[in-house]
């Protein structure tokens, strides 16, 4: 007597093969899509025209005579400015922008000590590709570049 197809191994079997890619396949589109990564911006078009007016921004800061030096302390960051041929050290607005992941990105206003120090305070480590982003109140001038951290020594920030 033989046995009805439900009963036997075979069909299950054949049956199982697909469902398992169908399965997997679902899966791996719920992770994808809550896990995306964000490398064009919506605004791409603006971002574009707005790339001449921060290059004229940049040759401004370096007729200025501008640069900038970044030095990790602990969960601070120490931005030195050589201020060049301007008169004081101004309060400047530091853009930290991630590479990938947009939702760490960060602006704050920073005040100069005596020295040309800008000390930002944060609640955590930063680690790994940031672009950096370096502007007075007035947004006259620009010192930009890239940076890794964490940072051993004290390093140039460079376009």
């Amino acid at each position: 007597m033989v046995k009805p197809w439900y009963k036997q191994f075979w069909p299950w079997f054949l049956i199982a093969l697909p469902a398992t890619v169908v399965i997997w396949t679902i899966m791996t589109v719920i992770v994808f899509t809550q896990n995306s990564v964000d490398l064009v911006t919506e605004d791409y078009y603006k971002k574009g025209k707005g790339i001449n007016v921060d290059i004229s921004k940049v040759n401004v800061a370096k007729e200025l005579g501008l640069s900038a030096s970044l030095n990790e302390k602990g969960n601070s960051v120490i931005i030195t400015l050589d201020k060049g041929k301007l008169d004081h050290f101004p309060a400047i607005s530091a853009m930290f922008v991630h590479r990938t992941l947009p939702d760490r990105d960060f602006t704050q206003l920073l005040t100069a000590d005596a020295r040309g120090n800008y000390t930002l305070t944060l609640d955590h480590h930063l680690e790994g590709p940031w672009f950096i982003e370096l502007t007075p109140h007035d947004e006259e001038w620009l010192v930009q570049g890239r940076m890794n951290f964490p940072i051993e020594t004290p390093t140039q920030l460079t376009n």
